[in-house]
């Protein structure tokens, strides 16, 4: 066991625990160490996640939007000689 490590003790499905063996195995690592890896790559990923969610939230109430005509002229005028610019909001909500 590593410093700074505590351990845990999970139960896996035998198809998951054969996933991660033949993970290690491929990896030439412990099957702690790939399943320490995924639990690290999850907890990564659905924090970012959260963050986008809190993001965009915090972007929408502001109240302002791009409208679909927008974005979809923008985006039909890809790879064309004449290629629009991302458009700006040109929706604006009124807040109470």
């Amino acid at each position: 066991m590593s410093a700074g490590t505590t351990p845990l003790s999970l139960r896996l499905d035998p198809k998951t625990r054969s996933r991660l063996q033949q993970a290690a195995k491929a990896e030439d690592r412990s099957l702690s160490y790939i399943a320490q890896k995924a639990i690290i790559a999850f907890l990564n990923a659905t924090e970012s996640k959260r963050q986008a969610i809190a993001s965009a939230i915090a972007e929408a109430d502001k109240g302002e939007f791009i409208s679909d005509e927008a974005i979809t002229e923008w985006v039909n005028s890809w790879g064309s000689d004449n290629e629009l610019p991302m458009p700006k909001p040109d929706v604006f909500l009124n807040k109470k």
